[in-house]
């Protein structure tokens, strides 16, 4: 495996980062992967709130391929509270939005008088003898950027998919990269990863994505459980439960563009 970039994301200047080959989508070379412009605005619309409230849901539009070229995230409070927020960001393009976000942050309390089971997910498998590519594909940047650990699917357009990741390089140079990060990295990925047609010669494009949380992450590994299906008409539709080590995250659901490449 090739050396790895030093993040998905290089600053470059007030609110500008340059996009790094870790962005790589398999779809387009030149394009990113939705999964890393959705860490990214999610991260800068995180940083905007302050202590006591918690990104509870994000909700992304991608708007057309999102070029593989330095980008302005711009930050816009719409509805600003102390019980409930959200905040919208762009990620601007060559002038262009090429992806939107939307949070909503809810404030933290006490812990409700009832005790939540959590259940762990399956453990995580032992690494490969050798790195693969990424369901069959040629090497590509976020295939790389991520360590894939699958206890099932991967390999076969079963239509479903069950698998531990690792990213392995920060968002953003010079930054720690958080749970939040490594979540919403991956998330974007479960629609490729639960392919009911091979990816070589289908299409498999979400519009948009929503992730809905239901605590922080913690630790640097995130399971995805998920499935596509699909209609007889073009479209199909994803949803995955996503895990850490201590039990459920939340979930993904994203709608699905299908056709032949």
């Amino acid at each position: 495996m090739s050396d790895q970039p030093e993040a998905f994301y290089l600053p470059a200047g007030d609110d500008v980062y340059e996009p790094t080959r870790a962005t790589e989508s398999p779809w387009d070379s030149a394009a990113q992967h939705g999964g890393p412009p959705t860490a990214l605005l999610a991260h800068v619309i995180d940083a905007t709130v302050g202590p006591g409230m918690r990104l509870a849901r994000v909700s992304v539009d991608f708007l057309g391929p999102i070029p593989r070229r330095p980008a302005r995230v711009e930050v816009t409070p719409l509805r600003p509270g102390r019980q409930v927020r959200l905040t919208e960001a762009h990620l601007v393009v060559d002038g262009r939005a090429a992806v939107t976000a939307r949070a909503w942050h809810i404030a933290t309390g006490p812990t409700p008088p009832v005790e939540t089971e959590r259940v762990p997910p399956p453990p995580i498998p032992q690494a490969p003898d050798e790195w693969e590519s990424l369901l069959g594909m040629p090497d590509w940047g976020y295939g790389q950027a991520i360590e894939w650990r699958f206890i099932r699917g991967g390999r076969e357009p079963l239509g479903f998919a069950e698998v531990w990741t690792r990213v392995r390089i920060p968002l953003i140079a010079g930054r720690k990269i958080t749970g939040l990060d490594r979540t919403l990295i991956v998330a974007d990925a479960a629609n490729g990863l639960s392919a009911t047609l091979p990816i070589k010669e289908w299409l498999s494009i979400p519009p948009t994505m929503t992730t809905t949380l239901l605590r922080h992450p913690e630790g640097e590994w995130v399971h995805l459980d998920c499935r596509t299906h699909l209609a007889d008409d073009g479209l199909g539709a994803t949803h995955a439960t996503v895990s850490d080590p201590g039990g459920r995250l939340g979930d993904v659901s994203q709608p699905l563009l299908i056709r032949r490449r």
